[in-house]
């Protein structure tokens, strides 16, 4: 359960309006989720998220699909299940393959378990790695 309301378009100001037509625009879908219906009760924030998320999700040299799919492990890695299951979503609707996220998640698990074996070890980080 939510710890705030999620904001209909009906009770949005307008310009929260304003930034749930640019979701829309950009997406192109009328879908807004809950993350931004929640983050409407501060009109500000909700702005500037969208703008940073927009900017850095946006086009670059770094692939959509590789972009979600970073975006899945460091979701994974702290614990979001609201960012796992929607940016899955989302990099399956840009062309994930189930083959892709078989293997995503496989890195993700190897990832996790020498991380972990490399702290508990306190391995020191090799000269040649160092920049």
């Amino acid at each position: 359960m939510s710890t705030r309301s999620l904001i209909t378009d009906e009770e949005a100001s307008p310009e929260v309006l304003a930034v749930f037509e640019d979701i829309r625009k950009t997406r192109g879908s009328d879908f807004i989720n809950n993350f931004w219906r929640a983050l409407a009760h501060d009109p500000r924030q909700l702005k500037a998220i969208w703008g940073e998320l927009k900017l850095v999700m946006g086009p670059g040299t770094i692939d959509p699909i590789t972009k979600e799919m970073i975006y899945i492990a460091v979701s994974v890695a702290n614990g979001c299940s609201y960012c796992i299951h929607s940016h899955t979503a989302a990099a399956k609707a840009k062309g994930m393959s189930e083959a892709q996220h078989s293997e995503l998640v496989s890195i993700i698990g190897m990832a996790g378990k020498t991380n972990h074996l490399v702290t508990a070890l306190q391995v020191p980080v090799d000269d040649a790695f160092k920049v």
